[in-house]
């Protein structure tokens, strides 16, 4: 069935469900990293607060908590020493299952119409269990192309081996998602491969940008180096090995007054050290200084071909910096080609694209007003009344929801 007309009657249908807010209980298996998914769902705890909305915030922390200011609850929870890392900063709790009878005790107290769930994580697979055990419709949003980084995380794999793996994992998490009443993605691509996979009313659920935050008016640089930069984790998935070569070819091209800025952690980063010459490390930022960080680019670069979305590409275009994506992933709907900045398929090209642009100022210039124009109407109110949208839709005929 093609994926767009079944979103026109989906929208057409949300129209008819009764104007009620439901009471959602949103369990998030990262919240206080340093990630696009995390920033997404601290986003939409905010909102739902901002809004007044019925909601439960479940989540992990350094410490246990629960509090409760009228309709909007909050439950802290801890991982026991018995965790596998998953990530520099994110783990896996081997235990997670003793926290079940106190999580759906929270949960029959608070009486959801909704338990939304971000991916196969401990508060997932709980969530999914409670919402079977208490009769409440599931919501499944995809925040991480985790197949695509188990398989290219696999050291010494040949491609026939990466494929195999990848269709493995896939297979694996898409269980959890064939067990919800609708399914939630960041891009078209991800909501078709969702409702193929599954067969479940998939929606997109973008994300938006703060453009206060993110901002041409917190550039303060005055000298006249050319900043390429680039923000996010460092990471073999994120693809940022390619900036050696750049910055090669860049040398080779006889350019020479050229910084590489890059913010951010991970694994990759010590590589890159030795391997760079013209780079900047600054770790992470706080979110003053990343909003001056931005601005203070003349370029951004991202490299990556697994994002399901990018948010950064989209911070860096609210800055009035043009962007430079490659055409895997979700960051190649963010950026329009040749207005906004440009979409490579492939390192070489990438690398003739940041050259092109070094040297058409004009044509970089515009493409940076551009993209904060584009940006100026992405809100992340807007994003989640969809989301409040989708979630009606997965009540009963004639529920009141929130009643």
């Amino acid at each position: 069935m093609d994926i767009s007309v079944t979103t026109i009657k989906v929208e057409e249908s949300v129209q008819r469900v009764p104007s009620g807010i439901p009471r959602v209980a949103f369990l998030a298996d990262t919240f206080h990293e340093v990630n696009g998914a995390a920033r997404t769902c601290r986003e939409l705890t905010a909102f739902a607060n901002r809004q007044g909305y019925p909601f439960f915030s479940v989540r992990f922390a350094q410490q246990e908590s629960f509090t409760q200011q009228g309709a909007f609850w909050t439950m802290e929870l801890t991982r026991s020493p018995i965790s596998v890392g998953v990530d520099p900063d994110l783990r896996f709790d081997l235990t997670f299952y003793r926290l079940r009878e106190r999580l759906e005790q929270r949960l029959r107290e608070f009486a959801p119409d909704v338990i939304h769930v971000i991916g196969p994580g401990e508060l997932g697979i709980l969530g999914a269990i409670a919402a079977w055990r208490l009769h409440v419709p599931l919501v499944v949003s995809w925040h991480t192309n985790v197949h695509e980084y188990a398989a290219r995380r696999l050291p010494f794999a040949v491609p026939g081996m990466r494929r195999g793996v990848q269709e493995f994992v896939l297979r694996q998490i898409l269980r959890l998602y064939e067990r919800g009443a609708a399914v939630l993605a960041p891009s078209p691509e991800l909501v078709g491969l969702l409702y193929g996979r599954t067969g479940k009313p998939a929606y997109l659920m973008t994300r938006g940008v703060d453009s206060a935050a993110f901002s041409p008016q917190h550039r303060r640089r005055t000298d006249n180096t050319f900043v390429i930069g680039y923000i996010g984790r460092l990471m073999p998935e994120k693809g940022v090995r390619f900036f050696a070569r750049l910055e090669s070819y860049l040398e080779s091209a006889g350019v020479r007054e050229f910084r590489i800025f890059i913010a951010g952690w991970g694994s990759q980063e010590r590589w890159l050290r030795r391997h760079l010459r013209h780079a900047e490390f600054e770790g992470i930022l706080d979110p003053e200084a990343l909003g001056r960080a931005y601005a203070n680019m003349d370029l951004f670069v991202f490299p990556s071909r697994t994002d399901t979305f990018g948010n950064v590409v989209q911070e860096a275009l609210a800055s009035s910096v043009a962007a430079l994506v490659t055409n895997g992933g979700g960051p190649q709907t963010i950026v329009e080609h040749g207005v906004t900045g440009l979409v490579a398929s492939n390192d070489d090209e990438l690398c003739e694209y940041v050259l092109r642009l070094m040297r058409e100022s004009q044509e970089r210039l515009a493409m940076g007003a551009a993209g904060r124009e584009r940006m100026l109407g992405r809100s992340w109110d807007d994003v989640f009344q969809k989301v409040y949208q989708a979630y009606r839709t997965c009540l009963p005929r004639g529920t009141d929801a929130g009643a």
